[in-house]
């Protein structure tokens, strides 16, 4: 087993200015090393495991994002491990449901011509959602009991899965402690403005929400990559430019960070309806700061309370992931990568590109759901691309090390 079987390596010499090609042979000692980079023994059939698990959670934050923007979350009003697999199956059943729906604030604020067909339909959805949730869990757990059974994970990513069924377990709980606070009767407020007279979920507790989301997302993907993915192949075509590779890891850490925070905001902007107004880009109805944006006390509250503000750090922080992400693509420029790390470059430009591009028209044309849907997805893809890149030069990192050596 060697590196070079596809051309030569890059040798250790000029490493200050970037390494000459040599043709250098590693030993297998010297591969498995480079090979081993991933956390967790490096089964395969764990690999492709876990990626259809964050496959899972990926549709999992789409079909969130569908129940919400079609109003549908707050339908079932009651929490039930079991028995809210079965949805009703008679009409007595379903008569019964909606009146229990009726008894809430959502239908006799926003769904008040609401007939039982209706209501079926926005029940179904949410019905859907909860029960994909719990196929993420069985999808998860029995292979983890046979995974572990067989020890085909090692000792070492037990913390690991720990943490993924803690973050499974938490998100149907969370899930409903989100739900619950959408069901009290809204309480405006007066003096600054900052309320709603639309029962709707806490923006705080539906950032909770996602963010839990994708830190599993993230997790498992990453995982999966380590498994799957493990060596970079360095091909020949001339000096890699080393000495800018430190600031192009960091640049995508930052990208990570920005895609996840850029995301986060976002739910805030939907759990309070932020894309419905000012929807002009790249001015706020002839400002760059709107006038209403400080108008909460204590200002902090404006952050996460005020749909002006809200509005105005989403769009801050998507041109800031934007910005960012440009800079990772044209500092890749020069540097001569590996095609693997290539693609992941141009793949993360091209998401955050479209990504940019989706925000700006669903704000324009005042959030169709279609679109507003893509979007969510979109963040979820921009994160794929950040994280496939920054596994792409961890390995490069390690492979350039074992050659150094």
């Amino acid at each position: 087993m060697m590196l070079c079987a596809a051309g030569a390596l890059y040798g250790r010499q000029g490493v200050g200015r970037g390494l000459r090609r040599l043709p250098v042979q590693l030993s297998r000692k010297a591969v498995s090393s480079v090979q081993s980079t991933g956390g967790g023994g490096g089964s395969r059939a764990v690999g492709l495991w876990l990626a259809g698990c964050s496959g899972m959670v990926a549709g999992a934050v789409l079909l969130g994002g569908v129940t919400r923007l079609t109003e549908s979350g707050l339908s079932m009003v009651d929490w039930r491990l079991l028995k809210d697999m079965r949805p009703p199956s008679s009409e007595a059943e379903w008569q019964s449901e909606f009146e229990r729906y009726k008894t809430f604030p959502e239908f006799a604020i926003v769904h008040s011509d609401f007939q039982l067909h209706d209501f079926k339909r926005i029940f179904y959805m949410e019905w859907a959602h909860r029960m994909w949730g719990r196929m993420i869990g069985l999808a998860y757990f029995l292979p983890l009991a046979y995974f572990l059974s067989k020890g085909h994970i090692p000792r070492a990513d037990y913390r690991r899965h720990a943490v993924f069924s803690a973050l499974l377990l938490g998100q149907g709980a969370y899930g409903w402690y989100m739900v619950k606070s959408g069901l009290q009767p809204p309480e405006p407020d007066p003096q600054t403005g900052g309320g709603t007279a639309v029962p709707r979920v806490s923006q705080y507790r539906l950032a909770g929400h996602l963010g839990l989301a994708f830190l599993l997302y993230s997790g498992m993907f990453w995982t999966s990559m380590s498994l799957l993915k493990s060596d970079v192949q360095l091909t020949p075509g001339g000096r890699p430019a080393v000495r800018f590779l430190p600031q192009l890891r960091a640049l995508t850490h930052l990208s990570k960070l920005l895609a996840f925070t850029t995301a986060m905001s976002g739910a805030f902007v939907a759990g309070l309806d932020a894309g419905l107004i000012y929807n002009s880009f790249p001015k706020m109805a002839g400002h760059w700061v709107p006038p209403e944006a400080f108008q909460l006390s204590p200002r902090w509250r404006n952050l996460f309370e005020n749909p002006v503000l809200v509005q105005f750090d989403h769009r801050v922080l998507g041109v800031t992931t934007f910005s960012t992400i440009a800079g990772v693509w044209i500092l890749a420029t020069f540097c001569r990568l590996p095609p693997r790390v290539n693609r992941a470059t141009h793949a993360l430009f091209a998401v955050v590109s479209l990504q940019l591009s989706m925000g700006v028209a669903a704000l324009v044309h005042y959030v169709p759901i279609w679109l507003a849907s893509a979007h969510q997805c979109g963040s979820l893809l921009t994160l794929s691309a950040a994280l496939w890149l920054s596994h792409e030069l961890k390995l490069l990192k390690k492979a350039l090390r074992t050659i150094r050596k």
